[in-house]
């Protein structure tokens, strides 16, 4: 008799390795920010993060060869690598400034605010004194792209009549000071809120409404 051929289960095993090898650098990532967000970048040890993604240090260090660039991946995978997707949605948007802004807002929550992603400014400002290269990096990476993009949405506001002449350094700040807040409110459990139900979207589109009549933004039919 001839031998029957194996089972196809007998002759999987190295494209399901294969899908495990190419998964592993988004494991590890994840990982990182869970223990960054949770324990700070000085007390999170790479083992730490080898042992939670369920490989070994050396195989984080064939991805990662430090941990500061182990933190850099981490804000690049999900901060700073959104700039390019949100400069696109701002070239293609049609609506008046007073929607944008709301829209802003609410996409931040959505895909930054309600994420584990949050803590990482958080991070940052706790721990820039003692480790000043990871800030240098975040504010490259993140800082000035962030302020870029608002200062398109103000300057698209004043060229179409919607926003009165700002100074815009300033006017980034308005925009931006919301987010930190609602940061550090998400990263320390708000323990400094007088209401435990705080809810940050209704609290961010009262910050755009709020925002908008200050900065002269009025909508189409307004009297005002």
């Amino acid at each position: 008799m001839s031998t029957p051929p194996y089972p196809p289960a007998l002759a999987t095993p190295a494209p399901r390795r294969s899908r495990r090898k190419e998964a592993r650098p988004g494991e590890l990532l994840d990982a990182a920010l869970d223990l960054f967000v949770s324990k700070g970048y000085a007390a999170t040890k790479v083992e730490e993060v080898a042992r939670q993604a369920g490989v070994s240090k050396g195989t984080l260090f064939l991805y990662f060869p430090s941990k500061q660039e182990l933190f850099q991946a981490v804000v690049r995978h999900v901060l700073s690598s959104r700039f390019a997707e949100w400069d696109l949605e701002l070239d293609t948007y049609q609506h008046d400034t007073a929607t944008l802004i709301h829209y802003c807002y609410e996409v931040w929550w959505q895909r930054i605010g309600s994420t584990k992603a949050c803590g990482l400014p958080h991070l940052v400002m706790a721990e820039a004194h003692n480790f000043p290269e990871i800030a240098a990096f975040y504010r490259q990476e993140v800082v000035l792209p962030g302020n870029r993009l608002i200062e398109r949405v103000l300057c698209r506001g004043m060229e179409r009549g919607e926003l009165a002449p700002i100074d815009l350094d300033y006017g980034v700040t308005l925009v931006l000071a919301p987010l930190i807040f609602c940061a550090s409110v998400k990263s320390t459990g708000g323990f400094c809120l007088p209401n435990p139900d705080f809810d940050v979207p209704r609290f961010l589109q009262m910050q755009a409404d709020a925002l908008m009549h200050g900065l002269g933004c009025r909508s189409k039919g307004s009297t005002k």
